[in-house]
């Protein structure tokens, strides 16, 4: 493989919390901030290094700026009796504390969408470790040594995998049951390689984890999960084994499947560094796809034109440009949430603008419990308004591709906040909706 020379070198380096006084002081943020940060940061978790802090933030245009609120613990994440609680659990020691916190935490719904009650398979008769099993043709596998990212979005739906407790993290130690569970389940031809990220792992590590995948014929498709090309592209380009990276993921191509980087790319900003268009350079040279998605989230890119000229930018790099996401009902969702008629008209104004090759994209996609459900737009009919909506993936295979009508609502910011649905929705999709406890 003929691979680009590499850009400038930044070593990684990590901060967490016990460096918010050290960072509030290198770029001028005042006492108030700090505060409330260091107590929403107990609850949600927080994590930068020097890549996002010195190419990513707009350090004049704090605290507005969408990278900043997008990394950094911000006022109104938590409710000012939830912050109140906080600070007297401190007052009153660790153990106060650390109970306060888990308390706060668990009504944060932690694994939305059934992730723990529906999404985990048995093997044996025994539940999985590190495993999810949603829909029929795709399995996602959690290593134990990629639950953790080179930085932490705020809006993170998968916060539970950082908190540091066990009983409600996803991890599996080595392969072994995935292998298991993939002959047994010939139907699984997609395995998504998620976390956290497992580009957080070394290649040798990430090599235990993908090899043995190649010796089960079923298997058509290896994605991986990332969050590296925004947070630190020096992965695929100039770490120590960068290149042994590059090459697994050949040895997968080369294997006569194919190689998909999912990549979270939430706003353009991550895309605009020389480092980060190497990188997608060095990944594509491997004959690796890359697909970008990423929330809708508030005061982040809430605007028609930040996503457009984000698509038009995927575009060029020679990715695919290809979910918008509702942002999901957990963590500090009433601080990011966009109301879904407000989507529809981001998304419609968006994509009305693309040239036809951007228009890959698939949006606003909400990943409930029943599956994943696009909002194609607004219909106005005799008897009023509707969501217009479809199935893009579901439990029940049979349920994809076919619409459905919700009642509109301008303020309804998820599935379960939508009235019931109209009568004419056909009766198992219904009952999916249902029986999941989206919609009443």
């Amino acid at each position: 493989m003929n691979l680009p020379g590499a850009t400038e070198t930044m070593r990684y380096r990590a901060y967490g919390p016990r460096h918010l006084s050290e960072i509030a002081s290198r770029f001028s943020l005042d006492a108030e901030f700090l505060r409330n940060a260091q107590l929403v940061c107990r609850v949600i978790p927080f994590r930068v290094n020097e890549y996002v802090l010195s190419e990513m933030i707009d350090w004049d245009a704090v605290p507005d700026d969408p990278m900043f609120q997008m990394l950094f613990p911000q006022p109104g994440m938590l409710s000012d009796a939830d912050v109140q609680r906080l600070e007297e659990a401190v007052a009153d020691g660790k153990r106060a504390e650390r109970d306060t916190v888990r308390q706060i935490q668990a009504r944060l719904n932690p694994h939305p969408s059934g992730q723990r009650e529906f999404n985990v398979p048995l093997l044996g008769g025994e539940s999985t470790s590190g495993l999810q099993h949603k829909y029929r043709e795709t399995i996602l596998y959690f290593p134990q040594q990629g639950q953790t990212c080179h930085a932490y979005c705020t809006y993170c739906f998968r916060w539970a995998q950082f908190v540091g407790d066990s009983e409600i993290r996803f991890a599996a130690v080595e392969p072994s049951q995935l292998v298991a569970y993939l002959a047994d389940h010939p139907e699984v031809e997609d395995v998504l390689v998620t976390g956290g990220d497992p580009m957080m792992m070394s290649t040798e590590r990430l090599r235990e984890h993908i090899e043995p995948l190649l010796s089960v014929p079923t298997v058509r498709c290896i994605r991986i999960g990332t969050k590296a090309l925004a947070y630190w592209p020096y992965r695929f380009v100039d770490d120590e084994d960068a290149d042994d990276l590059l090459r697994l993921f050949e040895r997968v191509i080369d294997s006569g499947r194919n190689l998909a980087v999912m990549a979270h790319v939430s706003h353009g900003r991550e895309l605009g560094t020389d480092v980060v268009r190497e990188a997608v350079s060095r990944l594509r040279a491997t004959g690796a796809l890359i697909f970008c998605q990423a929330p809708l989230v508030a005061r982040v890119n809430d605007a028609p034109s930040v996503w457009s000229d984000m698509w038009r930018a995927q575009l060029a790099m020679g990715a695919l440009p290809y979910y918008m996401f509702v942002e999901r009902d957990t963590g500090p969702h009433d601080y990011f949430k966009v109301p879904l008629s407000d989507a529809v008209a981001i998304f419609q104004t968006a994509y009305s603008s693309l040239p036809g090759l951007a228009r890959t994209v698939r949006g606003p996609v909400m990943s409930t419990t029943p599956g994943k459900i696009v909002i194609d737009g607004v219909e106005q009919s005799p008897d009023g308004r509707f969501f217009r909506m479809r199935f893009l993936q579901a439990r029940n295979a049979g349920l994809v591709g076919r619409p459905f009508r919700a009642p509109f609502s301008e303020h309804a910011s998820w599935l379960s906040e939508i009235g019931p649905l109209t009568a004419d929705t056909p009766d198992d999709i219904a009952k999916a909706v249902r029986s999941a406890g989206e919609s009443q």
